[in-house]
């Protein structure tokens, strides 16, 4: 629900996330802004310490299911970890090579996966014990699945979607997404609201 803006979209470049690792080649994120499309304030603070995921605009923002379909699997356990931007992102950006080597969950953090016609829609960085399904769950579009977090590999609260061809996310591969028909491109703030 609210107001988001698009990085990291497959409409302006492929592999979007910069690899083709881990299905990703389509994916794309959203990070939650305020009313005037703004993430956290920057200040002097921000640019030298990590920052509580709190102090963001976003967090704990109810997420709501895109699709219809079965819960194929739901995790969410994982801690929600400070954001990091400025010089703490240098830092943290130097432990994603461990994260990536610890496999899809280390990088996906509290994740759902929703299964429709064979298609697999993960949804991650979810808030640590914010899910509301549970694998095995039937849900439809704009049921509420859990809270926009900052869990796995995050630098700020968002919210990573990515579609693949099949069950087994480690041989899975890349399927191509589009939200009412179309693809927001990088920088574009949209508004999600129910639409059943």
């Amino acid at each position: 629900m609210g107001r988001w803006l698009v990085q990291n979209s497959p409409a302006n470049r492929v592999p979007s996330h910069g690899t083709v690792s881990f299905a990703s080649s389509y994916a794309i994120d959203f990070v939650p802004v305020d009313a005037q499309g703004r993430t956290a304030p920057v200040t002097a603070r921000t640019l030298t310490r990590p920052e509580p995921p709190g102090r963001f605009p976003g967090f704990g923002r109810a997420l709501l299911s895109p699709v219809h379909g079965i819960v194929i699997g739901a995790h969410g356990v994982e801690p929600d970890h400070p954001a990091y931007r400025g010089v703490p992102s240098i830092g943290y950006a130097l432990t994603q090579r461990r994260r990536a080597e610890a496999g899809w969950v280390a990088l996906a953090g509290n994740h759902v996966l929703i299964e429709n016609a064979g298609i697999v829609i993960a949804l991650c960085h979810l808030q640590q014990g914010s899910l509301t399904v549970r694998t095995g769950q039937w849900v439809q579009v704009g049921d509420v699945l859990g809270r926009c977090g900052n869990s796995g590999n995050s630098t700020e609260p968002h919210v990573h979607v990515q579609a693949v061809d099949n069950r087994n996310l480690d041989s899975a591969k890349a399927v191509q997404i589009a939200f009412r028909g179309t693809l927001p491109r990088n920088g574009q703030v949209v508004t999600a609201a129910l639409q059943r």
